[in-house]
């Protein structure tokens, strides 16, 4: 989508505009304004999942089409009817988790009218008296309920949506598991209509209950002691993932973590990916950043699905299969990491041919082999050496004394 710089005002409404998004609360046509009821009233097509068709019904004079599923099929039929005029309905905010973001990718701005409601987030906050820009908000719909983990920090408030009416108990279930089932756990039902019900319990009290299909969770943080927190540090104490000695040490992951560089919305290939750590550190960084673990051994690559989902990025993608084969097919990547026992140059060149301009590569090399690699790639096209070396205080007899790691070598190079 391009959108043109013009000196001259562009009017709001305009006649090139055929796509109507309109936001709808559970309140339905009573809490619709006068544009809002025009819009959908027009329309000589009105999309919409079942509840919002039924909640606009009244207003609906064109063909009332629910949205298809698979989800993109939707999408299509909206884009097959370009042109003439089309309404479609979402919940609350479209462009808050919702329709209006995805269908944008699709239709200029200058071919659309978006008109929001008020977002379910906006609605549950109202309702608790809480500041919004003071709570996480994330969305669980469609998605794996581990994704919570990272926000969960003593003293935070959260609002998330649910998929279903089963989910509260499930995540009421994964916090108390996890230390805080002390946590307020309140959960709104059908917010802004009728069926509207708002109740409280202890994380650790909700059981089984079911719910309303529709609803959120407010969650205000309570840790116990020994609760699983993940720490917003450069790197994650290695007692928290699962390993089996393959795993880049937390004081070495924080120094690569920074090499690597992470930037918003980019993508890390993470070769030899052992334990994971590297790629699940990289996906914690921030929600935009995705990864991609590559380890040939598939006890390590079932290992590593377990590290990301107990450490909140369930949806880190795991790659089964030696590189540079494995690597066939990926997509750019803005990073790579290579860990520190490869001595396929084949791997090195292909991680090379696959990086864009101003792309990152770093390698640790534990082995004279490895090492030898690093020196002799370095002193053909250039990058940054360093020597790591750590030291940890360990008894000696009676006393202590200082044991150090094996040395690390590491090579970051970024492509001209």
């Amino acid at each position: 989508m391009s959108i043109t710089l013009s000196n001259e005002r562009t009017p709001r409404a305009s006649t090139a505009k055929w796509l109507a998004i309109v936001g709808v609360g559970e309140d339905g046509v009573d809490g619709l304004g006068a544009a809002a009821r025009r819009e959908i009233e027009r329309a000589a097509f009105v999309f919409g999942g079942r509840r919002h068709l039924e909640l606009a019904a009244a207003l609906i004079r064109g063909e009332a089409r629910p949205w298809p599923t698979p989800f993109e099929d939707g999408i299509a039929q909206v884009m097959a009817l370009r042109g003439r005029p089309v309404c479609v309905l979402a919940s609350g905010d479209p462009f808050h988790f919702g329709v209006g973001a995805t269908l944008a990718r699709h239709v200029g701005v200058m071919e659309m009218i978006v008109i929001p409601a008020a977002s379910s987030f906006a609605a549950a906050a109202a309702r608790l008296g809480w500041a919004l820009q003071d709570c996480e908000l994330l969305s669980l719909h469609a998605k794996p309920i581990e994704t919570i983990r990272p926000l969960l920090h003593p003293e935070r408030r959260i609002i998330a949506l649910s998929s279903d009416g089963a989910a509260p108990a499930l995540i009421a279930d994964l916090l108390t598991r996890d230390g805080f089932g002390d946590s307020l756990f309140t959960v709104l039902e059908a917010v802004g209509g009728p069926r509207e019900m708002i109740c409280s319990f202890r994380a650790a009290e909700v059981g089984t209950r079911q719910f309303d299909t529709l609803n959120l969770l407010a969650i205000e943080v309570m840790a116990s002691r020994d609760a699983r927190i993940l720490p917003l540090g450069a790197a994650l104490p290695d007692s928290m993932f699962e390993h089996d000695g393959q795993i880049t040490k937390h004081e070495l992951r924080a120094i690569t973590l920074s090499a690597l560089a992470p930037r918003r919305g980019q993508l890390l290939w993470d070769i030899g990916a052992g334990s994971g750590s590297v790629a699940i550190e990289w996906a914690l960084r921030h929600p935009s950043l995705h990864a991609i673990a590559v380890e040939a051994d598939p006890a390590r690559a079932e290992r590593i699905g377990r590290n990301a989902a107990a450490l909140g990025v369930p949806e880190l993608r795991v790659v089964v299969g030696r590189a540079p084969e494995a690597l066939t097919g990926l997509p750019e990547p803005d990073a790579i990491f290579v860990g520190g026992s490869a001595t396929d140059a084949g791997v090195m060149d292909r991680a090379q041919a696959a990086l864009p301009s101003g792309g990152r590569l770093v390698m640790n090399a534990v082995t004279l082999e490895t090492e030898a690699m690093i020196l002799s790639r370095q002193a053909l096209i250039g990058g940054e050496l360093i020597r790591i070396a750590i030291e940890r205080a360990a008894p000696i007899g009676s006393m202590t004394g200082w044991r150090p790691a094996m040395p690390v070598i590491q090579w970051c190079w970024v492509k001209p």
